[in-house]
């Protein structure tokens, strides 16, 4: 899972759900077990209370020395667990083995309905007791008959009780972390899918998003099929409105050119003759940058960028018979350009054809691919022998209709055009000096698949 995804935040939130929860329910349960001891011990003190008060009764000896209760722990010492039956004045009549040498604690307070009263007291050794005194009359004399437990024993349990559950619950709050993250990895998978069959119609190997998807995700691929479609007949109108306008234009702007060129020394036609050479210029660039914003808005593009190259290349090496191209022909491993194919073939054929240009007999290809974290990239490199750019001049050549020779043939907007495509796709255009000493144009495009194949 990468952080940041959703599985992330859905095993994240998850787990910190988990620990906030079973870290409760070891509270409460810890707490719920306290409880439960609490209560057993004064049910089990008041049981001794009662059993005392019955002995009492049988007792035929008014110092009741032959009174015993059975839980062996009031015979040890210092231990918490006493019993003691005190006169109306708090006098001690008799008490348990484990009072011995000590003085037994006294509980203060009103007694309840039932001639009962409770509380927690410390003894002499420093152990926490809970204590219970009932008010009892035995042969018209008020007695009161006391008995503690140690509430330090309890305390133990409850620690090692609370230790127990918190490596229970640690290791169900594991396992059931661990099945967040196995949900979330299932339940997210169509979402995986649909992105699989969008990637399908990006690079080319679908016309629509397909597939069986759950309800909440079908909708989405919906959509995105009505988008595919409705971007389609988009640049489909628009295609054909500028086919329209060019030939709109083309026929008003003849007129006035040949109207103008048959009056030359008039000083009316030589303006209208300049002006329509600009209107030329514009309509020409405006519709160029509309054909090229059309064609590289379409969905599911690429070419095979080793045919085209090679194919470039055996044209510009029969038109320059003169210069010497060196292609190194990459493996089968390099990726697809992800666009129009012609577009490919415009922005390369140009900086090849400026190669030939500018060079002193020598030019090399190589073409080769590059990823970053996001994305791959196909990179093109064309460089000469030629004399080269400052780097004042390469930033320079790449306005519109710039041009440093004059006595080179051509319109200047050569490079104008392929820094508009390569705006257009996503990539980046750079001139550098070239190992061979002249300029290196390096041309870097968005990839494809290769060969319709996912590369990793």
């Amino acid at each position: 899972m990468r952080k940041g995804s959703i599985a992330f935040s859905l095993f994240w939130l998850s787990a910190v759900w988990l620990v906030l929860a079973l870290a409760g329910t070891a509270f409460l349960l810890t707490y719920l077990y306290s409880q439960a001891l609490d209560n057993a011990l004064t049910t089990q003190l008041k049981f001794d209370v009662d059993t005392l008060s019955s002995a009492m009764l049988d007792s035929s000896d008014p110092q009741f020395s032959d009174v015993r209760a059975q839980d062996p722990r009031f015979a040890r010492s210092s231990t918490g667990w006493y019993w003691v039956i005190r006169a109306s004045y708090n006098n001690v009549i008799v008490a348990s083995q484990s009072v011995t040498g000590s003085v037994p604690p006294a509980l203060g307070g009103p007694f309840d309905a039932d001639n009962y009263r409770t509380g927690i007291l410390t003894d002499e050794s420093g152990n926490h007791v809970r204590a219970i005194e009932r008010a009892v009359t035995i042969s018209g004399r008020p007695l009161k008959v006391l008995v503690t437990g140690n509430l330090d024993d309890n305390a133990q349990q409850i620690g090692a009780f609370r230790g127990q559950t918190l490596i229970v619950l640690g290791a169900v709050a594991v396992a059931l972390a661990v099945m967040s993250g196995i949900v979330a990895r299932l339940a997210l998978r169509p979402i995986d899918q649909l992105g699989k069959a969008i990637e399908k119609v990006r690079e080319g190997e679908a016309d629509s998003v397909t597939g069986v998807f759950p309800p909440e995700i079908a909708p989405l691929a919906d959509e995105v099929n009505e988008l595919l479609r409705s971007n389609t007949q988009i640049i489909e109108r628009a295609r054909n409105q500028v086919g329209n306008l060019a030939h709109g234009l083309k026929t008003p702007i003849a007129v006035l050119r040949n109207e103008a060129s048959a009056a030359k020394d008039n000083p009316l036609s030589q303006v209208v003759a300049s002006e329509t050479e600009k209107m030329q210029q514009l309509v020409t660039t405006y519709l160029d940058r509309a054909r090229i914003a059309a064609r590289s808005a379409v969905i599911g593009k690429r070419a095979d960028a080793t045919m085209v190259m090679l194919r470039l290349v055996r044209v510009m090496q029969k038109l320059n018979q003169n210069v010497i191209i060196a292609f190194k022909r990459p493996d089968a491993s390099l990726p697809w350009f992800r666009g129009d194919e012609g577009d490919l073939e415009e922005m390369a054929g140009n900086l090849l054809d400026n190669a030939c240009k500018w060079s002193h007999g020598q030019i090399a290809v190589t073409m080769a691919s590059e990823r970053t974290p996001s994305q791959q990239f196909l990179v093109i490199r064309i460089e000469d022998n030629g004399d080269g750019l400052t780097e004042e001049e390469a930033t320079k050549v790449l306005r519109r209709g710039v041009r440093l020779d004059e006595k080179t043939p051509g319109s200047g907007l050569g490079l104008d055009i392929v820094k508009e495509l390569v705006d257009v796709y996503g990539g980046s255009l750079q001139l550098k000096r070239s190992v061979l000493g002249g300029l290196l144009a390096e041309l870097r495009l968005p990839a494809a698949k290769v060969g319709g194949l996912v590369k990793n």
